[in-house]
């Protein structure tokens, strides 16, 4: 009994399915609204920014929202966000739904993401043992005004959502 017990607890912290709650950063089609302010997306998700640099000392800003999801942009001097990265720690297995393009990470499956994007040309790469997911795969398209990049691991499910202006170099992933 109690073991059953610790199982049930332990599937449940572990396997926590969340809301993304974009609201209102999201159009009526469930894609991303460009351009944002670092402000309201921080006042969207009702959360604090946490502002960094990376190693080339370009500005970045960083969400972490309440959901266990990870956003996180460069910014222009007024704080504007033109691109967007959506991922969640490794050390947590969250189910996050709500994002765009309806999509969920570690549920969307890369059939489905082929299914939902076929009208954009998308690109289907095999991931190699340098990257982040070795053995998983990378689909990047042209959606609208952005490009998008949706990485999933070896078990075909969605790691990592980023919608850029210009692609991004696989070997940056």
């Amino acid at each position: 009994m109690t073991l059953n017990i610790g199982l049930f607890l332990f599937a449940a912290t572990t396997f926590a399915q969340n809301k993304a709650d974009l609201k209102s950063l999201l159009n009526k089609n469930s894609e991303f609204v460009f351009p944002q302010t670092v402000d309201k997306i921080a006042a969207t998700l009702n959360v604090k920014t946490e502002f960094y640099e990376d190693a080339n000392e370009e500005k970045y800003a960083k969400w972490i929202t309440k959901s266990g999801l990870e956003l996180y942009s460069n910014y222009g001097a007024d704080k504007s966000v033109n691109e967007l990265f959506f991922d969640i720690p490794e050390d947590k297995f969250l189910i996050v739904e709500g994002l765009p393009f309806d999509l969920a990470i570690n549920k969307t499956t890369v059939k489905e993401a082929l299914s939902k994007f076929s009208q954009h040309h998308v690109k289907k790469q095999k991931l190699d043992a340098g990257s982040s997911f070795p053995g998983g795969t990378r689909l990047t398209m042209k959606t609208g005004t952005h490009f998008t990049t949706l990485l999933f691991d070896s078990k075909n499910l969605l790691k990592f959502i980023g919608l850029t202006t210009s692609l991004i170099d696989p070997a940056a992933n």
